[in-house]
């Protein structure tokens, strides 16, 4: 494939008459044969590592500043975009062979996901899916490295899930790959918000660009669903580009949920007389199924197809996953890691505990430092008891980030215990009949990030080797 034809409508200087192999924006990647493009990050800057490019066998480079290096270079006014053109181009541009749905907000993406994509295979569809947790092709499990891969991986996956023949691929889009245009030139049929809550203001620095970011999507899709009862909603719907059907329970919106009933167990409601159940407990949930059952709706499902695949739906590994460790008290590991993911997944087992709610948590480092004495706040406030201990600490100093989440927790009913792994067994020994302990923060994640490398850290399996040793010493 020519590089003049991948960039076809695109303006540019220098000639691009050559044969391209690939493509690749980290020098690291780069083979013979390649076009390196550099791009102006912000830790980092991509033509400084032109030379290097150069070097693996880059055949052309793509710039947007001069660069002295001595093999050809193509100039265009913003790489970062033509980046994402050009990766939907060398492959083929595969968002065109299937009904592409995307799923943004700061809680609930992945699960949406799941419940849409359980609906579409009870209706026989092949679905694929994109997101936090893996990335799906059927049953078929891929690793997923972040939220929204880069460009040429997304396309790269794109690629073999039009290949596969698949009917709908359905993926989380993160703010920052709507911001730094990773999904830019992806066709959506559907985009749909889930709500906005404080996170990510590290990257963002304001809840505006934040907003702003999120609000990307719906300037890239046919027809967007969003949450009217979230306070963000009315500036979302002023931005966007397309059609909107909005969803809710509270406010005049265009699905709304009625005889809400939230059990120890699942969710009920109906809407527009058709009755609805999903087997999550916790008022969140309903506006999870809300979500998904608008962009099916958008998508032409009626509602009776959509009720029966909700009843299949079950829960999502690190989403208010219930551990069974044959104890009399209940486990969750939940993924709660901003202000409002601690508070719905507390408020969610208050309504079904009949003993103390302990919750286990930290902040991750190197990330919004704003919401940490938040989260402090409202977990001493609505738990009866906190462990306040490390997550994710990345390059900075655990103890410090347990300081910053002190200075909101309000009374006495905590401990401290930096190791996490300590901690989790110490929750362990410290429930009672009846408890429920809830491990909040990493979720599905089986690895915890100390500096900057990955080490093992499954939350699951401790909890059974912390059951182990307690049944050892009885």
């Amino acid at each position: 494939m020519k590089l003049v034809d991948l960039l076809d409508g695109i303006e540019y200087s220098g000639c691009a008459d050559m044969e391209v192999k690939g493509i690749a924006c980290d020098s690291r990647l780069v083979e013979d044969g390649y076009v390196f493009v550099c791009i102006k990050g912000y830790e980092t800057d991509g033509h400084l590592y032109a030379g290097k490019a150069a070097e693996k066998g880059a055949s052309v480079l793509l710039v947007q500043d001069d660069v002295d290096v001595d093999i050809p270079a193509v100039k265009v006014e913003d790489t970062r975009r033509i980046f994402a053109l050009l990766c939907s181009r060398f492959y083929g541009n595969p968002t065109r062979e299937f009904k592409l749905i995307g799923i943004t907000g700061t809680n609930g993406k992945t699960t949406v996901t799941y419940l849409i994509k359980t609906i579409l295979e009870n209706e026989g569809q092949k679905v694929g899916l994109i997101g936090t947790n893996q990335n799906m092709i059927g049953e078929k499990v891929f690793k997923t490295e972040r939220t929204t891969p880069d460009s040429f991986e997304l396309n790269r996956l794109f690629r073999l899930m039009a290949d596969e023949k698949c009917d709908t691929v359905i993926m989380e889009v993160s703010s920052h790959s709507l911001y730094l245009d990773r999904v830019y030139g992806c066709e959506f049929d559907v985009g749909a918000f889930t709500n906005l809550t404080q996170d990510h203001l590290d990257f963002h620095k304001t809840m505006d660009n934040y907003l702003d970011a999120k609000s990307i999507l719906f300037t890239m899709c046919k027809k967007g669903v969003i949450n009217k009862d979230d306070a963000a909603s009315e500036k979302l719907l002023a931005k966007a580009k397309c059609p909107c059907i909005t969803y809710g329970t509270d406010s005049l919106c265009d699905v709304k949920a009625g005889n809400v009933k939230l059990g120890a167990e699942n969710v009920e409601f109906t809407i527009d007389g058709s009755f609805f159940s999903l087997a999550i407990p916790g008022k969140f949930s309903v506006y999870n199924a809300l979500t998904a059952i608008s962009v099916c709706r958008a998508l032409g499902l009626s509602d009776d197809k959509i009720a029966q695949g909700l009843l299949c739906a079950k829960g999502v590994k690190g989403r208010a996953q219930v551990v069974d460790l044959g104890l009399d008290f209940t486990v969750l590991i939940d993924y709660a890691h901003t202000p409002d993911g601690i508070e719905n997944i507390l408020n969610t087992a208050k309504g079904f505990a009949k003993g103390r709610v302990i919750i286990l948590f930290g902040c991750g480092g190197d990330r919004d430092n704003k919401k940490r004495p938040i989260m402090g706040e409202i977990a001493s406030s609505l738990a009866d008891f906190c462990i306040i201990t490390s997550d994710n600490p990345r390059t900075e100093n655990p103890s410090e980030i347990i300081r910053q989440i002190l200075e909101g927790v309000k009374g006495e009913n905590y401990k401290v215990i930096e190791n996490r792994r300590e901690a989790i067994e110490y929750a362990v020994n410290i429930a009672c009949k009846d408890d429920v302990v809830i491990l909040a923060g990493k979720g599905h994640e089986t690895y915890q990030t100390i500096g900057k490398e990955n080490f093992h850290f499954d939350e699951e399996e401790i909890l059974f080797e912390v059951k182990d040793k307690m049944r050892e010493k009885k």
